[in-house]
């Protein structure tokens, strides 16, 4: 008979605590053949399962040779002993070793999952071997719905499905009765007689009295090896066929030349073998084999999903908080302003509050310079294409205004009928008056894109006369009009302290002036701002000053939206200018509403780091509750890799369930805030990027693959043989 394996001189010491070693196995030498059906007896620690493990490729520290089919396991890679295992070794073990959570079916069909088999080709083949182990009409059940003794033919069906050369049975009847132990024995004696090599491990006297050899091991030696005389090999093996099918790429090779040479066909065999082991477990299955997986602790792996979902659902909350404000106040400013009037504020120096807020405004000379440039460019813009039409500032389309900061000032609109002789700018004389009045915010000329349209009650002021204020002044009367109760406009003074650029302060106060208006002003609404016209404001300037007031914002009448957008472009490059107040104000609010979104994503980021932590701890507890798990698959040739595909695609599978349910929640969480929101303030600034959910998803992935990394690696180093005596 060929021989199937030998082993030469073999020695295997184990480290102990400390220094020391112990020697489990001296200077084994043995050989086995083909056909045979092997028990090997011994004592509890005689070193029979440490000689297992070795010829079963699970343990290469030993020295020696053992020889399997030509090759020498002490020099393969580990990445060589996985494929041994897969392809030439089928182990059976005393406790089945059944993966609970998966059918009958599927527990046979895992080492061609492995394999990376098409699914057709593996069912069709696991159904081929479970018919011959009795088991045909038991494929969808779990391993707990069978007996003992069909719980070990489906560990016999799972190690034959790859078609091994060597079957290594530890213990396969210690767990079952007499009766269900004698027909076990002989379908592994039906393997044996069909041509493989079986070696079964066994202290049962009965066992080793059916088997073709005995090999007797006792404190690590062989103390004796004898055939069985009585031996008879079964005339008709129920499973002398061949289980394994022929492959697609192998059929297209295959030859109809039946005159081919036994040498030629074994050529054959062995490239068609080299092709089986190049193929391993795909992503795909990987992660089919993860959702069994995750299904079988679906209560546990859903609130687990749902703690990281809670996080999720949060984030893009607040993504939407921030991104829904700044909608808000850009929709709000762009439907009070004018897109074709592009406006250039003056502004002042950072280096201190005084000069930031100071008065500065433009000389003839500097408007003359400015225009130039603007002019200039647009012009370079058009001669490239990348103004459609032309666009020069000119006196026609150029006008002034003035704006000022009055809130550093102490400005004051003062109500005051009786004519109550008081200093406005003396602090304590205005408490002790008793007088209304409130503080100027800011002082702002009617700009040219304000019309009628913007008026909440009266008339736009003119140059003739009148002031304009946003809302909040009918604060500053009983009744909360701006009229007498006989229709006139109510009049109030205005007091407040000029200062110019090079930090001078003068004050003014311009008395008995009629409120034309309440003026909607957006975003300034909810401030008290004082509007007035401009050639007005001139007027009451000179008639304190003597002189007239320098601008410090200009307007520039264009013709298209895209003519205005390329000045702003262009202002934006240059240093010294800026927009209008709106668009100051927006700018402010913007950035506050972007620094409290980032603070709010920043916690929710803060909870997700949390829920890292929770899959982390989850998964690696996952790992010590299916350590037996993973040696059983180790034990069938699952490589290292494999391992770790796996629980990188459990990771994965949390990831996006969490993205998933997280998504859900954020949709009624963000539906309930909508409805408080509404019902309480008015307005819902919340406001949705499809990308957002994309970002989610995305997040909850990654956190949850980042934090499966460790348990991941640290169930591909599991030591086989540990992991298949952990309980």
């Amino acid at each position: 008979m060929e021989k199937e394996l030998k082993l030469i001189n073999v020695n295997k010491k184990y480290k102990m605590a400390g220094k020391e070693t112990f020697q489990a196995l001296y200077d084994i030498n043995v050989e086995f053949e083909k056909g045979e059906l092997v028990s090997i007896v011994g004592e509890s620690g005689s070193g029979k399962s440490t000689l297992m493990n070795l010829i079963g490729g699970l343990d290469s520290d030993f020295t020696g040779e053992i020889i399997s089919g030509g090759e020498n396991l002490g020099k393969l890679t580990d990445r060589e002993l996985d494929k041994y295992r897969k392809n030439k070794v089928g182990f059976v073990f005393q406790s089945f070793n059944l993966i609970s959570h998966l059918s009958i079916l599927d527990n046979v069909t895992l080492a061609l999952t492995l394999s990376n088999v098409g699914e057709k080709e593996k069912v069709e083949r696991a159904k081929n071997i479970l018919d011959r182990v009795g088991l045909s009409e038991h494929l969808k059940k779990k391993p707990t719905q069978l007996s003992g003794g069909q719980k070990q033919r489906v560990a016999i069906a799972r190690a034959l499905i790859n078609d091994p050369d060597i079957i290594i049975a530890d213990e396969p009847t210690g767990a079952l009765d007499s009766g269900t132990s004698m027909q076990i024995l002989q379908i592994l004696k039906e393997i044996a007689d069909s041509g493989k090599l079986v070696i079964m491990v066994t202290h049962s006297e009965k066992v080793a009295s059916i088997s073709s050899r005995v090999v007797e091991i006792s404190d690590g030696r062989i103390t004796g090896d004898h055939k069985n005389e009585k031996y008879k090999k079964t005339k008709s093996a129920k499973i002398a066929v061949d289980v394994s099918k022929t492959t697609t790429h192998e059929t297209e090779n295959a030859t109809t030349d039946t005159a081919e040479n036994a040498s030629s066909k074994s050529d054959k065999k062995k490239k068609a073998k080299n092709s089986k082991d190049k193929q391993n477990l795909s992503l795909w299955q990987a992660i089919r084999l993860s959702f069994h997986n995750m299904w079988a602790s679906k209560t546990k792996n859903f609130l687990m999903a749902f703690g990281v979902a809670i996080g999720i659902g949060s984030l893009i909350l607040m993504m939407s908080f921030s991104s829904g404000i700044t909608d808000y106040i850009s929709a709000t400013m762009n439907s009070y302003s004018d897109p074709t009037i592009a406006t250039i504020s003056k502004t002042g120096s950072s280096s201190d509050l005084a000069s930031m807020f100071a008065y500065n405004s433009f000389s003839e000379e500097e408007i003359d310079g400015l225009v130039s440039n603007i002019n200039a460019e647009l012009d370079r813009q058009f001669q490239e294409g990348l103004l459609e039409e032309k666009f020069e500032i000119t006196d026609e389309n150029i006008s002034y205004g003035i704006q000022m900061m009055t809130m550093t000032t102490g400005a004051k609109v003062i109500y005051n009928p009786d004519g109550i002789v008081v200093d406005y700018f003396n602090d304590a004389e205005m408490a002790e008056s008793g007088l209304s009045f409130q503080n100027i915010i800011y002082l702002y000329t009617t700009p040219p894109y304000y019309t009628d349209t913007n008026i909440i009650d009266g008339e736009m002021s003119t140059a003739e006369g009148g002031i304009m204020f946003s809302p909040s002044i009918a604060r500053l009367f009983e009744d909360e009009s701006i009229f007498n109760e006989d229709g006139t406009n109510r009049e109030v003074d205005i007091a407040f302290t000029f200062t110019n650029a090079q930090g001078q302060s003068t004050n003014l106060t311009f008395d008995h002036q009629e409120i034309t208006a309440t003026v909607d002003t957006s975003v300034m609404s909810n401030f008290l701002v004082m509007y007035i016209d401009y050639n007005y404001f001139q007027t009451l300037f000179n008639q304190n000053q003597g002189t007239n007031l320098d601008p410090n914002v200009l307007y520039i009448k264009t013709d298209s939206e895209e003519v205005t957008n390329a000045i702003n472009s262009i202002l934006a490059g240059m240093e010294g200018y800026t927009g209008s107040i709106e668009e100051q104000l927006a700018n402010m609010f913007i950035n506050m509403s972007s620094v409290i979104g980032t603070s709010l994503i920043v916690i929710s980021c803060i909870s997700l780091l949390v829920s890292a932590m929770m899959i982390l701890v989850v998964l690696y507890m996952s790992v010590t509750e299916r350590t037996k798990e993973i040696g059983v698959l180790k034990s069938i040739g699952a490589r290292r890799k494999d391992i770790k595909r796996i629980f990188t695609s459990e990771s994965f599978l949390v990831g996006l369930l969490s993205g998933v349910v997280g998504i859900v929640f954020n949709v009624i969480l963000t539906l309930i805030v909508y409805l408080v929101l509404i019902n309480t303030i008015g307005i819902a600034p919340i406001s949705y990027r499809w990308w957002y959910f994309a970002v989610a998803l995305l997040v909850s992935i990654g956190i949850s693959m980042v934090a499966g990394l460790y348990p991941a690696s640290k169930a591909a180093k599991l030591d086989p043989v540990e992991s298949l005596r952990r309980e």
